[in-house]
């Protein structure tokens, strides 16, 4: 199973914006900056995302985006769904019409690994997720390089 970079981008976009939520709205040109994602791929995904409820925006200056609820109630699975993003590891999308307009001999191994994605990212939220302390560490050195940049 290969996770698109749609279902990926949307990750690591909710992923900058419950690390930074404390200093307010995030604006998509520094997530654009800080995780090197074109400003008009997150304008898409962030339709997406308000639409099902994951993120709320606020215009004027010092505008952005925020989280609409907790970290804690989103999960994994709840932003890759937001963006339309399968979890779906069979070969015909699981309709079991996969040789021949039928079950092939492993379709249900991958519908059964599938079930294992969808259940351990259903089982993950967005708070437990920015909690490890790798992306504590990725996030700083980020926030590290954009300073640099900026004083530049």
């Amino acid at each position: 199973m290969k996770l698109s970079t749609k279902g990926r981008y949307a990750v690591t976009a909710m992923f900058d914006i419950a690390l930074h939520h404390d200093k307010g709205p995030v604006s998509l040109a520094d997530i654009s900056e800080r995780q090197g994602i074109s400003l008009a791929y997150l304008e898409q995904l962030f339709t997406l995302l308000r639409g099902r409820g994951l993120v709320k925006s606020t215009r004027g200056p010092g505008g952005g985006y925020s989280l609409a609820v907790d970290s804690e109630e989103i999960a994994i699975a709840d932003v890759i769904d937001a963006v339309d993003e399968g979890l779906d590891t069979t070969r015909c999308g699981g309709s079991a019409d996969c040789q021949n307009h039928q079950r092939c001999l492993t379709h249900d191994l991958w519908e059964s690994l599938s079930d294992q994605i969808r259940s351990h990212l259903s089982g993950i939220s967005l708070a437990q997720a920015v909690s490890n302390a790798h992306v504590a560490e990725v996030s700083s050195r980020q926030e590290h390089q954009m300073s640099r940049v900026e004083l530049s």
